[in-house]
């Protein structure tokens, strides 16, 4: 496995294996791997020559109150997890590589980053994901790249970018892995103490909740949004609610009596950490059923 820290050698070592016919897989992450993580690789690795990973705590998504100072790193651990894996190459670049001096270009992908993350966290996070993603993938120049489903709504917001500015790059999703328990696998999974592991479940639970009620219920989605609601705010004493959503899966905007595809997405802190999650399913395929 190749390791590479400069833009220069990542891409000229990419640049070569592409002229030689190879197709080109990327996985971006910000490190701290898991096995989430490593099933986006399984993806890449089986739909190309040969897989990227970039690892990089991107500081442009993250607002000056979160966890940037104290986002988690394991840098050896990691290196051994993609070597295992079989990637054949990884790039860790610094801040300043990435960015330079005196960097001035931001893009901004409007109406999809609006809604969830975007209004709790600020339309500033996306138009971080978006920068940091088009850099790599100028500089990687990937055939395909890989992003996980639990984020979704970033999902949507690189979905977008890569159609608005016609990049030529195939965008795959990978299914959400979760622990035992039900928790969706997150790298901030680690901050949680003994009790609110064992609470943070319930936000799946109260989505899975949220889609029998909207299935069998109501269509109103401000009552299923207070109906998954009340379900972890009783199961889940300790948690904090920052979003509960009910929406168009595939316009991040209110749902109306032809919306086929729903999101039920969650935002919810269990102490200090903030946890997502969701779940997406079609009306019309249970209407057929």
């Amino acid at each position: 496995m190749k390791i590479f820290k400069t833009k220069t050698e990542i891409r000229n070592y990419t640049r070569l294996r592409k002229l030689n016919g190879e197709i080109c897989g990327f996985v971006p992450t910000m490190g701290y791997l898991h096995q989430g993580h490593l099933s986006l690789m399984d993806i890449s690795i089986t739909r190309s020559d040969f897989t990227v990973v970039s690892i990089f705590v991107n500081p442009m998504q993250f607002s000056p109150t979160e966890d940037l100072e104290t986002y988690p790193v394991d840098i050896e651990t990691d290196l051994n997890l993609l070597r295992e894996k079989g990637v054949a190459a990884v790039f860790i670049p610094s801040v300043s590589e990435i960015y330079g001096e005196s960097f001035q270009t931001q893009v901004s992908v409007t109406r999809i980053s609006l809604p969830l993350c975007g209004a709790s966290r600020g339309v500033s996070h996306f138009t971080g994901v978006s920068t940091v993603v088009l850099k790599l993938f100028n500089i990687i120049n990937p055939d395909i790249a890989v992003f996980g489903k639990k984020d979704f709504q970033q999902l949507a917001v690189i979905k977008r970018m890569v159609k608005d500015l016609d990049l030529e790059v195939e965008i795959i999703s990978g299914e959400t892995v979760r622990e035992k328990n039900g928790l969706a696998m997150s790298s901030r999974n680690s901050y949680l103490n003994a009790n609110e592991r064992k609470q943070a479940p319930v936000i799946q639970e109260a989505l899975k909740e949220g889609k029998f009620f909207r299935l069998n219920t109501s269509t109103d989605s401000v009552s299923v949004e207070k109906h998954i609601i009340n379900q972890i705010r009783s199961n889940a004493p300790d948690s904090r609610i920052d979003y509960i959503k009910c929406l168009d899966a595939d316009t991040l905007e209110d749902t109306s009596p032809e919306t086929d595809n729903i999101l039920l997405a969650a935002a919810v802190f269990l102490g200090k950490t903030r946890l997502i999650d969701n779940i997406v399913f079609s009306v019309k395929s249970v209407e057929k059923s």
